[in-house]
């Protein structure tokens, strides 16, 4: 079976920029609010201003169950998700290096989802392309792309969960809930989703406190260790942020710290706070 380590170096691939079976895939967004409303549109544009040799861009928008709202940016159905792979050129034995422009958590959300459909052979790069530029290494500003390949799923039942296992977790002890958004958002004070506040007995660790600020790659694991350990006791983390990205980021960090069960709320509050039904909590 093909294996990978799920972070690597702006180094490594570098020095593997020639193997016939790496994929690298840039699958940036962009965030932008209208009228205080968070909304999203591609990195292809910063994508063709320059890139990692070799790279392909993923648009995240083809990679969402088409059922659902654009913004939910939710999981599709496996025969779709494969689909997809396969155009960018990734089969089962691909290795995978997923790259992005903001905080790791584009990256991260398409290593997720390659996870949840039973591919582990996949990297993010760490630091994403700061890091690759930060390195003075090789930049390419042509449209580039990988043969078809044929990609076949093996969906896993663990890595994304529903608002119904959600609202189960809100009193089950041995789940942790982590809100992977900002503390303001956390706390209630701005509202990016139509209501205020988290899902009720939140823990809030942010996407963004794992990461050196400096050089946005992730924290050592020492760490990250000491940041995340009252949630890494829990036998359950389910995290969620708005649409599956940020948390999908923290999941990664969790999974490679070795805890065994680790879900992305794939509805995220994007969902959640369209439902009026469901339960928030405002405060810290």
């Amino acid at each position: 079976m093909t294996t990978m380590e799920s972070l690597v170096s702006a180094e490594w691939v570098a020095a593997h920029l020639d193997d016939p079976d790496l994929r690298i895939i840039d699958p940036t967004m962009q965030i932008n609010k209208v009228a205080f409303l968070p909304t999203i549109r591609t990195g292809l544009r910063e994508y063709r201003r320059g890139h990692i040799p070799g790279s392909t861009f993923l648009d995240l928008f083809e990679l969402h169950d088409p059922g659902r709202p654009r913004m939910t940016m939710t999981a599709p159905a496996p025969e779709h998700f494969a689909a997809v792979m396969g155009a960018l050129g990734v089969g089962n034995d691909s290795r995978v290096v997923l790259y992005d422009r903001r905080e790791n958590m584009w990256a991260a959300r398409v290593w997720w989802l390659l996870r949840a459909f039973g591919h582990d052979a996949a990297g993010v790069l760490d630091g994403g392309w700061g890091a690759w530029q930060a390195a003075v290494l090789p930049e390419c500003d042509r449209p580039c792309s990988y043969p078809a390949a044929t990609f076949e799923p093996h969906p896993r039942t663990g890595p994304l969960v529903d608002r119904e296992t959600v609202q189960a977790a809100i009193s089950d002890p041995s789940v942790a809930l982590v809100n992977a958004l900002g503390r303001r958002q956390h706390r209630g004070e701005v509202n990016d989703y139509g209501r205020r506040g988290h899902i009720p007995g939140s823990a809030n660790i942010t996407a963004w406190e794992v990461l050196d600020r400096e050089t946005g790659r992730y924290r050592t694991e020492a760490e990250l260790r000491a940041k995340l350990e009252p949630v890494l006791e829990a036998e359950r983390i389910i995290v969620y942020c708005g649409a599956g990205a940020a948390a999908s980021s923290l999941a990664h960090v969790l999974t490679r710290l070795g805890h065994p069960d680790v879900a992305v709320y794939d509805g995220g509050l994007v969902e959640w706070c369209a439902d009026r039904d469901l339960p928030l909590e405002r405060g810290s």
